[in-house]
């Protein structure tokens, strides 16, 4: 049988804030380990026995994150079917159709393996034989989810009634999918064990999900159809079409199909849940870290240039500069170089109300990190008055920016390290360490690394308007339509 790996990766963490924002975030950092969390869950099926032939990975993100995901999978050298762009998040089961509509093109049936891009699971040789164990029962015409075996009285998590043994795998019918409970339910929960908490991990033919759609949200299909009916093909990107997309009814697969199915009588439901004990964590909040990274002597887990005393049972984080932490206990403490957050850990799902937050002000640091990555490479912002700013860009070898002209400012670019070929007007030269080039207000201009190591350039903008969206752009390889 063939099997289909289906990465959603559409979330924006931000209850992980300052180190998750909008357009970089949890997915795409290394939490609890070197890979980070995408490269972590597209290498997770490696594993899996070779009667699952794998396919290559389908992964369906959100448009701006297009770039970081094609990178990722690049650097584990790991090949992709397709990235296919959401125009707008429209939750789980609309990403899933698209993914199933696209596993079905050239007459292939696979099964689906969905998996979120934001997971940590420790044991992965464990998981692998959960997943062949799904393939036997998806091969049948179930539909399989993965329960999560509690080893606590969790409140921060849907949780999964299982019913009857399905087989003789350790697999049983999904009876109820059971909302967030209070703390003395979550005891009795655990007492039962009955209950498992919800991974939002699922097994389905392609061809089955469809029929699913059909059978339970027939108008999400028929948009889902529609967009990618009009979809456009951009190298790896598949792009469906984008009023139709958004014109989706929003509905996650749980939602959509899974609680209806487990309504049904056994006898006539698919809804089948597999338990999984294979350390697994969704690294929702700041406490999901403490738990599985390692601590010192006082239950501290530090990173970064920290020093403490006194305290016990703390998350320090540190990028930027020296954090101390004397006298105090059970505090989530991260600093990144614009911002630092400070919680108690009891108290650490409610870090989105910062998200919400500095959305409402109109700021921006939900959104970028103060190194902003583009297709190119990256800029970081490093000083700025009322009429400039100061940037340090990064290009990567063989990378190249847009050509393009501004309206309101003018630009000075000077070489720290590589080479650059600029583009002026009707000029073209080259730059080296020490030299600079001037940028006119209104001048056409491009600049490009040809060499084989990161070029860094300091650039100096001046003028009276300096905002990102003050490009106009004649000639791009990333097909981008903004700053993105």
């Amino acid at each position: 049988m063939q099997l289909q790996p289906v990465i959603l990766s559409g979330g924006s963490g931000t209850r992980l804030w300052p180190l998750s924002r909008e357009a970089y975030p949890k997915q795409f950092l290394a939490l609890c380990g070197e890979q980070t969390m995408l490269q972590m869950t597209a290498r997770r099926v490696d594993a899996v026995d070779d009667d699952c032939a794998l396919l290559d990975t389908l992964v369906v993100c959100n448009e701006s994150h297009r770039f970081l995901v094609a990178e990722q999978m690049a650097a584990i050298g790991k090949p992709l079917a397709a990235i296919i762009l959401e125009p707008e998040g429209r939750n789980t089961a609309p990403a899933l159709t698209l993914a199933a509509i696209a596993a079905l093109d050239g007459g292939r049936d696979p099964v689906l393996l969905v998996m979120p891009a934001d997971h940590r699971i420790g044991n992965e040789a464990r998981f692998a034989r959960l997943v062949e164990t799904g393939c036997r029962l998806v091969e049948t015409g179930n539909i399989v989810t993965f329960g999560i075996v509690p080893h606590r009285a969790e409140t921060g998590f849907g949780y999964i009634r299982a019913g009857d043994a399905v087989g003789d795998e350790g697999a049983r019918h999904l009876a109820a999918f059971v909302e967030k409970p209070d703390h003395a339910t979550a005891e009795a929960y655990l007492r039962s064990g009955d209950y498992l908490w919800n991974s939002g991990i699922f097994m389905v033919k392609a061809s089955r999900w469809i029929e699913m759609m059909q059978a339970h949200a027939p108008d999400i299909l028929v948009e889902v159809r529609r967009a990618m009916a009009s979809a456009g093909r951009d190298g790896p990107f598949l792009r469906p079409d984008a009023e139709h997309f958004r014109a989706s009814r929003s509905d996650s697969i749980d939602y959509a199909v899974m609680e209806p199915l487990s309504a049904l009588p056994a006898a006539d439901s698919s809804a089948v849940v597999v338990p999984m004990d294979a350390d697994w964590s969704d690294l929702g909040a700041w406490p999901a870290l403490h738990e599985i990274n390692v601590a010192d002597e006082n239950d501290n887990v530090l990173q970064g240039d920290v020093f403490t005393n006194n305290a016990t049972g703390n998350l320090v984080h540190s990028e930027d500069r020296l954090v101390a932490v004397v006298g105090v206990d059970d505090l989530i403490i991260v600093e990144t170089p614009d911002a630092v957050l400070i919680t108690h850990k009891d108290r650490a799902q409610e870090v989105k109300a910062v998200s919400n937050y500095l959305k409402q002000t109109g700021r921006i640091e939900h959104e970028f990190h103060r190194c902003v990555h583009r297709p190119w490479g990256s800029f970081e912002g490093i000083g700025f008055g009322s009429r400039y700013q100061v940037k340090r860009l990064t290009v990567n070898p063989g990378a190249k920016l847009s050509l393009q002209m501004h309206h309101h400012r003018a630009e000075h670019w000077i070489v720290v390290t590589g080479t650059a070929r600029v583009t002026r007007d009707d000029e073209e030269f080259l730059l080296t360490e020490n030299q600079s080039a001037y940028i006119p207000l209104g001048a056409t201009h491009r600049l490009e690394n040809p060499g084989q190591v990161p070029l860094e350039i300091i650039e100096v903008q001046s003028g009276s308007y300096l905002g990102e969206d003050d490009i106009v752009r004649f000639d791009d390889d990333y097909n981008r339509d903004s700053d993105s």
